[in-house]
């Protein structure tokens, strides 16, 4: 093999994952160069943004990248992810890493076993280098907390990261990791992928597998899901996956097989339905609404037609919804850590807004978390005849740009006091309460230069779907191939 044909540190973090999959595979690279590539550049970048968190010794990486190569050499490939530095979202459990889901209470939490999904990462060959940064118990689109601290954006050091996967989608933007994992109940998976211009997908309720946990039927308003530089690597970690376990009775969907297959479509005929701020329910900030559609020349250049949904349509009052998120969000988490609020200790290093949370839940009885669910399956009825009438659904994924990291939410948006600490994400619960998939896409930036997405809406198990129309977009925009400033210094 020539000098030529070898790549060089830079070029090894710039690769795509499955260029650096396939150069892995083809032996133009060693897992060892591939591992010191990448903890050279985490060395440089992380300590700016703080994206990644739990980082490994490097000289055990290393020996792990050896080893690697040593099973290479004898013909033993595991799969794609083969000798690829991976770092999981600090919300999943990771066998012999530090899981500390942002709170004090498990600061030196080190489970023994793995999540299903992150097995399923191993598996196919991926290295374990450390966490990526979350929200405190993920609560809150803004990824800070008092074991490790803020994550910044990843293209301006002054601004939130998103959340609850913020360090994932920052380790992303930054080439701090080929592909990222999170997950999402209220928007987690699509929110920072917006305000750090890569690709986030919320996978249909079910197509990834939870757990295994202690509650294996109630919860489905949280999924497991992968994000992405371009939507083809992030297709390739959702065959990973995806899939069903016996572990997770609910778990379901496509063939994870699917997700592997070229996404080229033709688009033409296909009808998008508008959903914007729901008829002026949802206060956006100025600059949203317009940057959002300004994305639709690209979809109609792929042959779509997008109309604005109208009221008749869409025959469901918004705020219907968010009612019915607040039972179903606060009974779950009253349930889930009910007993660690029992404890005054315990509590007592519980974030405010966990509190809120779980006071609120006790509150509810089995007759409102029914009512609440009724009011779900009616929401579920009304988006499954809006998407007979039209192929897929766009909504902005965020009603404000990144704002300052000094803030812990916006107490307004457009003068509309927000009366929660995430009254501010609910634009993403929409899909959230249906379990249906949805992917923020990059659209662009604002007025003072901050990403932004659009979610793409789906019906229920047609994630493929999603992922071609996002894919076909990604071919026809390319937002994704701007860089961060801390790229470029």
């Amino acid at each position: 093999m020539t000098s030529q044909s070898r790549y060089t540190p830079p070029d090894i973090v710039a690769l795509d994952a499955l260029a650096l999959s396939a150069a892995i595979r083809r032996r133009q690279v060693s897992c060892r160069e591939v591992m010191t590539a990448y903890l050279g550049h985490i060395e440089r970048i992380n300590p700016k943004v703080n994206a990644i968190v739990a980082l490994q010794d490097g000289d055990a990486l290393l020996e792990q990248a050896d080893e690697k190569d040593v099973q290479l050499a004898a013909g033993q490939y595991q799969g794609w992810m083969h000798g690829m530095p991976h770092a999981v979202k600090d919300l999943a459990l990771t066998r012999g890493i530090r899981t500390t889901f942002g709170s004090p209470l498990f600061k030196d939490n080190v489970p023994q076993a793995d999540d299903i999904f992150v097995e399923r990462i191993r598996r196919q060959g991926a290295i374990l280098i450390g966490k990526t940064n979350t929200p405190e118990f993920g609560l809150g689109s803004n990824s800070y907390n008092p074991v490790y601290g803020m994550t910044l954006n990843a293209w301006d050091q002054s601004r939130i990261a998103g959340g609850s996967s913020g360090g994932a989608a920052v380790a992303l933007a930054l080439q701090l990791v080929p592909v990222a994992d999170g997950s999402d109940m209220m928007g987690s998976l699509r929110n920072p992928a917006a305000y750090n211009n890569v690709y986030g997908f919320r996978p249909s309720a079910g197509a990834v597998p939870s757990g295994p946990g202690p509650e294996l039927y109630l919860g489905a308003l949280s999924t497991n899901g992968p994000m992405g530089r371009n939507v083809s690597d992030l297709a390739m970690l959702m065959s990973t996956q995806a899939g069903y376990d016996a572990r997770a009775p609910m778990s379901a969907g496509p063939d994870a097989a699917r997700y592997a297959q070229p996404l080229q479509r033709d688009f033409k005929g296909t009808r998008i339905g508008w959903l914007g701020d729901l008829h002026g329910y949802l206060p956006m900030e100025d600059g949203v609404m317009e940057v959002c559609r300004a994305s639709f020349g690209a979809f109609q250049g792929l042959g779509c037609s997008i109309d604005e949904v109208s009221r008749a349509e869409l025959d469901f009052a918004p705020e219907r919804l968010w009612q019915s998120w607040l039972v179903h969000r606060q009974s779950l988490l009253a349930g889930t850590w009910g007993d660690a609020y029992a404890d005054p200790a315990r509590r007592a290093l519980m974030k405010p807004e966990f509190v809120w949370e779980v006071e609120h839940g006790l509150k509810w009885s089995a007759r409102d978390f029914y009512r609440a669910s009724v009011e779900r399956s009616a929401w579920y009825k009304a988006l499954d005849q809006l998407l007979a009438r039209y192929d897929y659904l766009l909504m902005p994924t965020a009603q404000v740009f990144p704002f300052s990291a000094q803030e812990h939410w916006p107490k307004a948006i457009a003068g509309k006091p927000m009366d929660t600490y995430h009254r501010w994400m609910e634009a993403v619960i929409p899909a959230s309460l249906a379990g249906a998939p949805a992917i923020s896409v990059p659209v662009g930036f604002g007025p003072q230069g901050l990403p932004m997405g659009v979610q793409i809406i789906g019906r229920r198990f047609a994630d493929v779907e999603v992922l071609q129309l996002a894919y076909a977009y990604e071919q026809a925009t390319h937002w994704e191939r701007r860089r961060p400033a801390l790229l470029q210094a």
